[in-house]
């Protein structure tokens, strides 16, 4: 069966109205920056991907090149893999992030750097100008790894964002790009989720509103009808669903703009994939960027919650992934995680 048959569609007709008011404030700050040029790790993509290995000892992780939004996973192998977002400098808000990298450990210590898998230039049917590939997510099912990523299909970018959709048979190296899935509306943030008996559920979301449904086999087809995830308190964006216990965990960030902060990290439970949702309260408090982004897994018997923070930059949009052991309370609530290890220039 031809993928990209199945996923390309025409443009979507729903306008993501939200994240124009929702980025305005930042873009306006970057304004008086943009042409500053930027401090931080270098940027620029290498012709060859050369795994390289570093050893880090707390956060961020990664240092030599802006990352946001970790998407973590434990794949077969045993490793644990990090899918996140890069921000290019110097920062111009969020429409310069491109070139996705995959990170992977084995111990939480020395961390590999499998090189660039995907980049903006590559997807034949994203927007002509390049630039907003924003925070993906990676899955696997019958031998096929799926990397899911928001990207607009137009200059007009709000109204044409698509859920892209590249595939490999290694988790870190060879995707290609085969198309977007068709019939979802224009948001971001995907987020896949397999649950115990194989069945595969796709969320997304953005500006106050989450949707989830199920997958078809091929992980590339809606099966059925998106709804929209029922009981969510303040949800603004980065839908995380993971399962603990035989309950499930529905994890976000929320619209919290206090005292120049921004961005909590909530969450919500239910006994159904699809909710509905109880909402249980919140687990991060905002880090020192204007975003923040999560993803929660258990590594080696031991559950961590990924973000990112702006430590090495101390610029909204030029962010860093991080990692911090998570822990549950006794009644399967989640005790707060304190982000540790900023680097302080």
């Amino acid at each position: 069966m031809d993928i990209y048959n199945l996923l390309i569609t025409p443009a979507g007709k729903t306008r993501f109205r939200s994240l124009s008011a929702a980025f305005a404030l930042g873009f306006g700050m970057l304004s008086i920056t943009s042409c500053i040029a930027q401090e931080g790790p270098a940027v620029s993509t290498p012709a060859v991907n050369t795994p390289a290995v570093t050893t880090t000892v707390g956060n961020p992780f990664v240092r030599d090149m802006y990352t946001a939004d970790p998407s973590a996973h434990v794949w077969k192998d045993g490793r644990l893999y990090v899918y996140p977002s890069h921000d290019i400098a110097p920062a111009r808000g969020c429409d310069l992030m491109d070139q996705y990298h995959v990170y992977s450990t084995d111990d939480m210590v020395h961390w590999k750097d499998h090189g660039e898998i995907l980049r903006a230039s590559q997807v034949e049917w994203g927007r002509p100008e390049g630039g907003f590939m924003w925070a993906p997510d990676c899955a696997y099912k019958n031998g096929t790894y799926y990397f899911y990523f928001p990207h607009p299909s137009g200059t007009e970018w709000n109204t044409t964002w698509k859920i892209g959709v590249a595939t490999s048979k290694s988790p870190a190296s060879g995707f290609k790009s085969q198309g977007y899935i068709k019939g979802l509306e224009a948001m971001i943030d995907p987020c896949v989720f397999v649950d115990d008996d194989g069945q595969a559920y796709f969320y997304y979301g953005g500006g106050g509103t989450c949707k989830g449904g199920k997958l078809k086999d091929n992980m590339v087809e809606i099966d059925g009808q998106m709804q929209k995830m029922e009981g969510l308190e303040d949800f603004h964006e980065a839908s995380w669903v993971n399962k603990k216990d035989g309950v499930y965990y529905l994890s976000y960030s929320d619209n919290h703009d206090v005292n120049g902060k921004h961005n909590q990290m909530r969450y919500a439970t239910s006994k159904s994939p699809l909710g509905p949702w109880t909402h249980k309260g919140i687990y991060m408090d905002p880090t020192n960027s204007y975003t923040n982004h999560g993803s929660i897994v258990k590594f080696k018997g031991q559950w961590y919650s990924f973000y990112h923070n702006s430590a090495l930059s101390n610029q909204d949009w030029l962010r860093s992934i991080c990692v911090d052991k998570l822990y549950y309370n006794a009644d399967g609530t989640i005790k707060k995680v304190v982000p540790t290890g900023y680097i302080k220039k």
